[in-house]
């Protein structure tokens, strides 16, 4: 196929994923309903966005990373979207670096195998953003109130690889707790990052052979490490092309201290996990809550063509579940909390590593493609849900919860999650955390559409 056959067919570069054209900045933003004066802050999302079109093959995960942002403050809004200024920023046409359906060309002086956008996660610490990607990337550093790329953070030169995806900020202390993992060795290492932005800690694991975990828990003296059953193949490791598959092997959950020192592992019955809830103590036990993969139930779509099996691995289908793991005995125990469809879940981020008890997850539309029709709120508690729908055919993003000014309680606050629809109109909606089924409280107008992309963050106003 040529390279425009090759676009046309793909779901991910097309109708609401397709790539906006213009770095925007627009203030004074239309509102429906009024924007509380206790929301003060802002949301940022992360998200693909090709630059350029692709001449090839193009996975969604390789387009260059792009923030949109919503600032609120006095009850006014504004919004601004720029360009991640990542090292392979401009390498989407050039090809010096393979994607992820081509080869993984070693280039000197380079710590990843594959173009790293920075496009997929976004965590505020130190004052500014962190823009980090899918497979162990270089951290890039984002001015909160510009978006303005400031640098590839290596924390004074003293980063020694790798920054995972999903890394977690303490509350209470500030550090940035990551993990950092290799394609094709039997290693990962943990991290932390003082909240001056100092590298203090950073330790080897050793595994049974390469593994392809996606996030991690985070409690107040634990990190929880990821050795699930989804490996590189023997020939992706020859060719080192993107191909895995699925291995007999046990679920394996490793709780190591912060600090380094002894690993203990725990083993739980074959699963799949891209993204955790949130992490805890209790007496002797650490606890995880997370969103367990199961089959997704679709065929492949043969009008996706070559993406067919892309699209497919793409279908999100996941259950929140919760593991207990007893330091003292060793015993681990698995516990469903519901059997309905969610995934991208956050937390209140003042509770991160704190026993909390609610989280807020993103409830997938009944096809192929990712794209969410409504939101819904857990009680890990008790296990009870509430529902929150998006209007027909508008679809959101995953929320940030934005905390009053002044809050109290745990749910004292609101969500924010971004939305889009079939003709290019997209909205930022705020939404009451403890009226969660209500409709928004202020639907925010915004001066472009924002593609269906990955994950975000709220970082409080000053």
């Amino acid at each position: 196929m040529t390279a425009n056959e090759l676009i046309k067919v793909n779901p991910y570069l097309n109708g609401l994923y397709a790539p906006v054209e213009k770095e925007v900045a627009a203030a004074d933003l239309p509102v429906t309903g009024d924007i509380p004066r206790d929301l003060y802050g802002a949301f940022f999302r992360n998200g693909p966005n090709p630059s350029l079109p692709p001449k090839g093959m193009h996975h969604w995960f390789d387009g260059d990373g792009m923030i949109h942002g919503v600032w609120f403050e006095n009850s006014a809004a504004r919004y601004a979207n720029r360009y991640i200024g990542a090292q392979d920023f401009q390498a989407n046409g050039s090809g010096s670096l393979g994607g992820i359906f081509g080869s993984a060309n070693d280039v000197p002086g380079r710590k990843v195998h594959y173009r790293d956008t920075a496009n997929t996660d976004l965590v505020f610490h130190n004052g500014n953003l962190l823009a980090l990607w899918y497979i162990s990337g270089q951290p890039v550093a984002v001015d909160v109130d510009t978006l303005e790329t400031i640098r590839t953070e290596t924390f004074g030169g003293a980063l020694p690889r790798n920054m995972s995806a999903h890394s977690k900020v303490d509350p209470d202390t500030g550090e940035l707790v990551f993990f950092d993992y290799p394609l094709y060795e039997p290693k990962m290492w943990t991290g932390t990052v003082s909240a001056k932005g100092e590298l203090t800690h950073f330790h080897e694991i050793d595994l049974p052979g390469p593994r392809l975990p996606h996030d991690m828990g985070m409690t107040e003296n634990y990190v929880i490490l990821h050795d699930l059953p989804v490996i590189f193949s023997e020939q992706a490791i020859r060719n080192r092309m993107w191909q895995i598959h699925v291995a007999e092997l046990p679920t394996r959950f490793g709780v190591v201290s912060r600090t380094g020192g002894g690993i203990k592992w725990f083993e739980f019955p074959t699963s799949y996990i891209y993204h955790v809830i949130n992490a805890w103590e209790e007496a002797e036990e650490v606890v995880m809550a997370a969103c367990k993969m199961v089959p997704n139930g679709y065929d492949p779509d043969p009008s996706f063509g070559a993406y067919a099996a892309m699209a497919d691995v793409l279908a999100l289908r996941a259950q929140p579940f919760v593991w207990r793991m007893n330091m003292k005995t060793g015993e681990g125990r698995e516990e469903q909390i519901d059997d309905a469809l969610s995934e991208f879940p956050v937390v209140n981020n003042a509770y991160a590593g704190r026993k909390t008890r609610y989280s807020y997850h993103a409830v997938f539309d009944d096809c192929i493609e990712q794209r969410f029709s409504a939101l819904v709120k857990y009680d890990l508690t008790t296990g009870a849900s509430e529902r929150h729908d998006f209007p027909e055919a508008v679809f959101g993003s995953e929320p940030g919860f934005a905390p009053r000014v002044g809050a109290k309680n745990e749910d004292d606050g609101y969500l924010i999650s971004f939305t889009t629809d079939f003709d290019g109109n997209s909205e930022a909606h705020v939404i009451d955390a403890q009226n969660f089924s209500a409709p928004p409280i202020a639907r925010v107008k915004l001066p472009q559409r924002v593609p269906i992309g990955f994950h975000g963050v709220w970082a409080p106003g000053r």
